[in-house]
């Protein structure tokens, strides 16, 4: 046996004789999607109220409870000492072959265009003595096959296809170059003290901030990771003081963060980077169970030192790009059912208190979503999700000017990092609609899905902004020209034996009008393009 395969096989066994204790999941992995799912069963809890990153996101799951996967091994720390744990991640390798246009989100730093993709992770972390370090990067690779973008509004011909003309940007390009490449990231990489629930860290490890499954509007996983700095304090019982009344649990985060320019953009060097500053603040009452309340807020400057006063801006000015949102989501897990919503504001509403009242909704965008456990045996269990985005600009605008909600003529790359959306992988002004049956068996899961989603309306409703619909001419030009994706799939884990993982995925979507045009017709017909998009994903992970 060769000298490097005896050391694996022999730390293998190694940590295989120590304890086993909770472990941090990475962000939409398998492994927290499930364990989200027992917590609706009532098997575990949540760690966290609504700020999680792989640090945050902890899992105990108690010895002897019965469960649909209790046979398969999920990954827990090994405990080397009283007071050091160690935790190995994969590796994981993730693969996909999307036949005629990119298709994919939450997946960081890989984009996944037409063509082949891939993705290759794994990592340890180590936690002792209040010091937590995970080093978890990322390897990326895209064919990057051609198709036919829209005509780009920015210095790349690459670039978004709207944004400069209303003096609004975007660095969201509709394809990063016309070559195969490589790309990478330190990933969930970190390191982090803690005292007691007090925390501060530096890394890059992604933030999923409020209740969403699949399209938070302020931050996820979509985009690469950039480095931070974060302190706050973890969840934590609450209680008034002398008096000792319990009151809930309260999580509350800060963090500063360095955003980079895609390649696909401008060609001015000085503006490459900004600057982030995020807060998030949760309260979950002890008089409402299961209830958690969120307020969450960024803030986009350019990239200087000065501009860390903005940290917590507390007043409108004219140098930043301020975002908020407030966000419910209430768990009942003896009824195995969750209810959810959140509502984001991007703008100050005009004339104050007064405007609030008389028309709250500038900039407003929301979603709204729910799941429901079912129970067909003991090992045989299912989850239906659903939930509901709209990203499209208030009416409003239509007496003002062209808006999205990811744009900002201040930071004329808008709410992305290295070219992809830092909040919904959805994108900036369109809505979604998603709905799927996870089955969970002893063996695996199976997702069964439906997603219909109009990436940005917005790039037709400012067509009417000063214009006239009277005569007809706007609804001939604009009527039946939304882009559309609708998409059908089904998504599997398999578990070849308890600690090595396959996944596999197959949809179909079918883009409607992707260029935001069709054959001109009668209006309100007009003869729709069509373009047929398969899309082929399989991974396997091995789990130590």
């Amino acid at each position: 046996m060769k000298l490097h395969k005896f050391f694996v096989i022999s730390i293998f066994f190694l940590l295989s004789g120590f304890s086993l204790l909770a472990g941090q999941e990475a962000l939409k992995s398998v492994e927290e999607e499930y364990y989200n799912f027992l917590f609706l069963q009532g098997i575990t809890e949540r760690s966290y109220l609504a700020y999680r990153t792989l640090s945050d996101s902890v899992w105990v799951l108690p010895e002897g409870m019965s469960h649909p996967w209790e046979n398969n091994y999920l990954g827990e720390q090994r405990k080397l000492t009283e007071k050091v744990a160690l935790k190995i991640y994969g590796p994981e390798l993730f693969t996909s072959f999307n036949s005629a246009a990119p298709y994919g989100q939450n997946d960081g730093v890989l984009w996944q265009g037409r063509g082949f993709n891939a993705s290759l992770t794994g990592g340890v972390r180590l936690e002792a003595y209040g010091i937590e370090l995970t080093v978890k990067p990322q390897v990326t690779f895209s064919q990057n096959r051609s198709f036919k973008p829209m005509t780009s509004s920015y210095d790349s011909k690459y670039g978004y296809f709207w944004g400069y003309e209303q003096n609004e940007g975007i660095d969201a390009p509709q394809r990063f170059g016309n070559k195969v490449f490589f790309d990478w990231s330190l990933g969930d990489t970190e390191i982090r003290y803690t005292w007691k629930n007090l925390t501060i860290g530096f890394g890059t490890q992604a933030v999923w901030l409020g209740p969403a499954y699949m399209n938070p509007m302020l931050h996820s996983n979509n985009a690469a990771p950039y480095p931070k700095l974060d302190i706050g304090l973890r969840r934590t019982s609450a209680t008034i003081p002398k008096l000792g009344w319990y009151i809930g649990d309260i999580e509350f985060r800060i963090w500063t963060g360095y955003l980079s320019e895609s390649d696909y953009f401008d060609n001015d060097s000085s503006n490459d980077h900004n600057m982030i500053h995020g807060l998030a603040f949760s309260y979950a009452p002890s008089f409402l169970p299961g209830l958690v309340l969120s307020v969450n807020r960024t803030c986009l400057v350019k990239w200087d030192w000065r501009n860390l006063r903005y940290i917590i801006p507390l007043e409108k000015n004219t140098e930043e790009d301020q975002k908020m949102s407030l966000a419910a989501i209430w768990s009942f897990p003896q009824a195995g059912f969750e209810v959810y919503g959140e509502m984001g504001l991007d703008d100050f509403v005009p004339d104050g208190v007064l405007g609030y009242i008389r028309y709250p909704f500038h900039t407003l965008i929301y979603t709204l979503g729910l799941k429901k456990n079912v129970s067909f045996s003991p090992s045989v269990k299912g989850q239906i999700i659903f939930e509901y985005s709209n990203f499209e600009m208030s009416q409003d605008f239509q007496f003002q000017w062209a808006y999205n909600f990811y744009f900002h003529h201040q930071i004329t790359q808008g709410y992305t990092n290295r070219g992809q959306f830092i909040g919904a992988g959805l994108g900036s002004g369109g809505n979604s609609q998603f709905l799927g049956f996870n089955l969970y068996y002893p063996k695996g899961s199976t997702l069964f899905f439906i997603n219909r989603n109009n990436p940005d309306n917005n790039y037709i409703y400012k067509n009417a902004i000063n214009e006239s619909a009277k005569g007809g001419e706007l609804g001939k030009q604009n009527w039946s020209k939304w882009k559309t994706n609708f998409i059908l799939g089904v998504s599997t884990v398999y578990f070849i034996n308890s600690q090595i993982q396959i996944t596999g995925q197959f949809a179909y979507d079918l883009l409607i009008n992707p260029a935001y045009t069709n054959t001109h017709g009668t209006a309100p017909k007009g003869q729709d393009v069509f373009i047929h998009n398969f899309c082929l994903s399989a991974g396997c992970k091995f789990i130590f």
